[in-house]
């Protein structure tokens, strides 16, 4: 769903207590939200909580100056832009603050209209955008370290037309960065056009030939736009090397999800985007073709589990919540503390996918105002029925077989690597429980 328009956050770092009044005071005024910050100290505190799409700095300040507050801050988010300000304004402080990085240097005392525009000309080269539904993060819910430095690292890569590898556990948000970097990209109006690539087959014959279709129709219709290949890692090696040949001077960026990390030659982590640990299991798995590496040279970014931002858990349980009350005009519910925390500790292999599944789940089917620790057992499957062992087997495998394909929105392939299963064995499952993959599909 679109989230609301937001205003764009200012961070002012200024030891002057009178200057800082006035500068805040001003951007208020403007609509922006303002984070004042008396010192570098509690400004680069404020970041990680604030979030800021702009930082407006005095240069002069004790203990750390603006010049070292910049590099700091370019070490730790290197896509937000800074202003300086400084009443010393020789040509060498201008030189230095502007070498260092700065977006733009201003003399004190600064005149308003001459602030205004340096701050409207600095949001809008950071990609910002106060139009509704289209800032490009609103999506991700997170206070965690780890995944900020994703969205901030994606944000740079954005801006480019470079293509871009997103690996990462299922239900981490493959797809849902995807979309945000398209938004976040100067392509953003035209389409996103995605492509399955695990259905496809690059044999001979007619399902070779559909294939090939399939692909150079999804080329065609994102022509000016972005393609997302979602589990790129599954498309044939012959289809992905004339994939290559076909992307020749076409004007489409493309973005492909992978279920595995992938490092090696013609793989780019690009500027700022660290290289993704090895992984001893991929072995010959990662079946990624070189001529398409070359020929896309793609940036890679790995999406965090869920296990290692815990700190976000209460947050995306509450958008959940409120996503829930604004689809059915219901008043929105809440989790008990012991609910909360038994949602907090629980192991979550499907990961942000399966945690809102539980939680809509919960949210929906459950009564009263605030959601039980017991609403939440059961919505996760734990119930304290005692069927016969033949019952409770089958009655387990075919939920568990369902909460697999929910998880992974009908992807056999990524539910049978999931359940440790080739995809022969569990497409017989499906088949001797009356599952059919198609129907949880978006």
């Amino acid at each position: 769903m679109a989230r609301s328009r937001r205003a764009a956050r200012i961070l002012v770092v200024d030891d002057d207590p009178g200057l800082l009044r006035l500068l805040t005071i001003r951007l208020r005024s403007q609509k922006y939200e303002v984070e004042p910050a008396p010192n570098a100290a509690d400004a680069l505190a404020a970041v990680t909580r604030f979030r800021p799409d702009l930082v407006v700095t005095d240069l002069r300040m004790a203990q750390m100056d603006g010049i070292a507050l910049l590099k700091e801050l370019q070490r730790r988010w290197p896509s937000l832009n800074v202003i300086m300000l400084t009443a010393h304004g020789t040509i060498p402080d201008a030189v230095r603050a502007t070498q260092s990085g700065a977006f733009a240097f201003l003399t004190k005392p600064v005149e308003k209209e001459q602030l205004l525009e340096e701050v409207r000309r600095a949001l809008r080269t950071s990609g910002f955008s106060d139009a509704e539904g289209d800032d490009w993060r609103a999506e991700f819910a997170t206070r965690s370290p780890l995944l900020e430095d994703r969205l901030d690292k994606v944000h740079r890569v954005a801006g480019t037309d470079a293509a871009v590898f997103i690996t990462g556990e299922t239900g981490t948000g493959k797809e849902m960065l995807a979309r945000a970097i398209h938004r976040a990209s100067p392509r953003r109006e035209a389409e996103l056009v995605t492509l399955e690539c695990g259905p496809l087959e690059a044999a001979t014959g007619e399902a070779a030939a559909s294939s090939e279709a399939a692909l150079n129709r999804v080329l065609d219709e994102a022509r000016g736009g972005t393609v997302l290949l979602r589990e790129l890692d599954a498309m044939p090696l012959a289809l992905q090397t004339r994939l290559a040949k076909r992307l020749e001077g076409s004007d489409v960026r493309v973005i492909a999800t992978l279920d595995r990390r992938v490092d090696g030659p013609g793989v780019s982590t690009g500027p700022g985007v660290a290289p993704a640990a090895q992984d001893d299991t991929l072995g010959d798995t990662a079946r990624l073709s070189p001529e398409l590496l070359d020929r896309l040279g793609p940036v890679t970014v790995e999406m965090p589990p869920l296990s290692h931002r815990r700190e976000d858990i209460p947050l995306l349980v509450q958008q959940c919540l409120d996503d829930v009350a604004a689809e059915t005009g219901q008043a929105k519910r809440t989790c008990s503390p012991e609910a909360m925390e038994l949602l907090a500790a629980a192991r979550w292999p499907g990961n942000v996918r399966q945690l809102r599944m539980v939680v809509r789940q919960a949210a929906t089917t459950g009564a009263g105002a605030v959601i039980t620790p017991e609403q939440i057992e059961e919505a996760q499957g734990q119930t304290s029925q005692l069927p016969s062992f033949d019952e409770a087997r089958d009655e387990f495998t075919r939920r568990y077989l369902v909460q697999l394909l929910q998880i992974t929105e009908g992807n056999v392939s990524q539910a049978a690597r999931l359940a440790k299963r080739n995809r022969t064995d569990f497409y017989k499952l499906l088949s001797r429980h009356g599952i059919e993959p198609e129907e949880f599909k978006r």
